[in-house]
C-alpha cells in the first residue's frame, strides 16, 4: 500500500493513537506503534537498523508495506528521513502542554517499560523503542528512579519546533490534542465523518493494562 500519503511528526502520547483511528475511519491505514507489536511482519529490527546506520539506504516501502499513512513512533523518529523519501506526503505534528505530555508519558510509556512481555515479537519492538525514541533516553529509565523532567521536555519541545521549521507550512498541519475533525479534514481535502472523533488509548486504559499485568499494544 505504500507509498506514504500521511506522515505523522509527533511525539507518542499527544493523541497519535486516536489520530491513527481518525485517519484509518478516513479512508487509509495507519502505522503506529501498536502496528510493531502486533502486525506479524513490522520488522522492528529494520527500523532499529535504519535509526543506528543513518549513512545506509532504506525501503521505507518496504518497511511500511501495508501502510500509506504513518503515526507515532518510530515514524516520529524519522521524520526528515520520510519527508525526503516521500515529496507528496503531508505531515501531521499532534502536539499538546508540554508538562501535561510529560505527565502522561510517565504515567503510560515510562510505565510500561517494566511490564512483562514473553513474545519474541513484543521484545524485539521493546528492544527498537528504548533505542528509537526521543533517541535512547528510553533506556536511561529505571523503575523507581527519578528521571529527568526538564531535560525530557526540552527534547520534546525541540522536536516540536525542528518540525515546525524544517517542513514546508503547505505541507504541515499543526494540530492541538482534542481538536476533532474540522481541520484535519479541510487539509486532507477529505469530507466531515457523521461520527464523533475518535478518543482513544487514555491514560486510564493504558495503566488498566499495565496493572492487569500486560503490555497494552499486546491485549
Amino acid at each position: 500500500m505504500a507509498p506514504l500519503k500521511i506522515i505523522g511528526a509527533g511525539y507518542g502520547r499527544t493523541g497519535t493513537d486516536s489520530l491513527r483511528s481518525a485517519l484509518d475511519i478516513l479512508g487509509y491505514r495507519t502505522h503506529h506503534m501498536r502496528s510493531m507489536y502486533q502486525d506479524e511482519d513490522s520488522h522492528p529490527e529494520l527500523f532499529l537498523e535504519a535509526f543506528n546506520h543513518p549513512e545506509r539506504p532504506v525501503d521505507w516501502d518496504y518497511l511500511y508495506n501495508d501502510y500509506d499513512a504513518a503515526v507515532d513512533w518510530p515514524t516520529a523518529t524519522f521524520v526528515k528521513r520520510l519527508v525526503e523519501s516521500y515529496p507528496e506526503a503531508k505531515v501531521l505534528l499532534t502536539v499538546r502542554d508540554p508538562d501535561s505530555w510529560y505527565k502522561s508519558m510517565r504515567n503510560t510509556v515510562f510505565r510500561s517499560l517494566t511490564t512483562p512481555i514473553t513474545s519474541e515479537k513484543g521484545l524485539k519492538s521493546r528492544a527498537m523503542s528504548k533505542v528509537i525514541c526521543m533517541d535512547g533516553l528510553l533506556s536511561t529509565i529505571q523503575p523507581n528512579q527519578p528521571m529527568d523532567e526538564i531535560m525530557i521536555k526540552a527534547k520534546y519541545n525541540a522536536h516540536n519546533e525542528w518540525v515546525i521549521q524544517a517542513v514546508p507550512p503547505e505541507r504541515l498541519l499543526v494540530l492541538k490534542l482534542g481538536e476533532g475533525w474540522d481541520r484535519l479534514c479541510r487539509f486532507l481535502d477529505k469530507p466531515i465523518p457523521d461520527i464523533p472523533y475518535p478518543h482513544s488509548n487514555s491514560t486510564e486504559e493504558f495503566i488498566r493494562c499495565c496493572e492487569e499485568g500486560g503490555h497494552p499494544y499486546l491485549k
